[in-house]
């Protein structure tokens, strides 16, 4: 794992219902057993941002990403990757692991595009972890024009120091969270009782 992210660690941050995880038996047997899935079954991601896949009512599996989408759209898909399953949802991205890799992949269905989004599942609950912080705890004060000054310094300390260990997060500008750390450092994203979407919107 790229990351140390633990359950507990999580839990102290946000709260125990706050945290979404995966049963072992929503995965398919190809990926039950890896190291992502038995991460996402104990430690788990935060709510908010990223919406974790809840397993199918009738079979209480994970959809592969065949369900999902039009595999045979996405022309830069991986072989075999019809088969792997979506673990989550991100702006308007299936997030789904590969199993033999154990890295993210996001596929866009309006685009029709298929990029590599983290080297590991680790790298996705710590990005999360750390834009959802900043979402919880960023508080602004008086001074609007320093507040978003230092509001967007955050959120590139949170790209600088992820792409150090793993780049492919905030790879570019397109990328799915380069897109959601703009809308935080803009001000939006702040939500329900935190202390920015208070003094933000009263």
């Amino acid at each position: 794992m790229l990351f140390d992210v633990t359950r507990s660690e999580l839990v102290g941050i946000f709260g125990e219902d706050r945290i979404a995880t995966l049963p072992a038996t929503a995965f398919p047997p190809s990926a039950a057993d890896t190291e992502g899935a038995r991460l996402l079954q104990t430690v788990g991601a935060p709510t908010g941002t990223l919406l974790l896949r809840q397993p199918g009512e009738d079979d209480g599996l994970l959809p592969l990403v065949q369900d999902a989408v039009h595999i045979e759209d996405f022309e830069d898909a991986a072989e075999g990757a019809g088969d792997w399953p979506v673990i989550g949802w991100l702006l308007n991205a299936h997030l789904a692991l590969d199993p033999v890799s154990g890295k993210v992949h996001a596929f866009d269905p309006d685009e029709e595009t298929v990029v590599e989004l983290h080297a590991d599942v680790s790298s996705l609950v710590q990005v999360t972890l750390r834009l959802q912080r900043l979402l919880e705890e960023f508080t602004f004060s008086d001074d609007e024009e320093a507040d978003f000054e230092r509001l967007e310094a955050e959120v590139e300390r949170i790209r600088e120091e992820t792409s150090r260990v793993d780049p492919l997060p905030f790879q570019d500008d397109e990328t799915v969270w380069s897109v959601v750390g703009e809308e935080i450092a803009a001000g939006q994203r702040f939500k329900g009782n935190s202390p920015g979407a208070r003094s933000l919107y009263g």
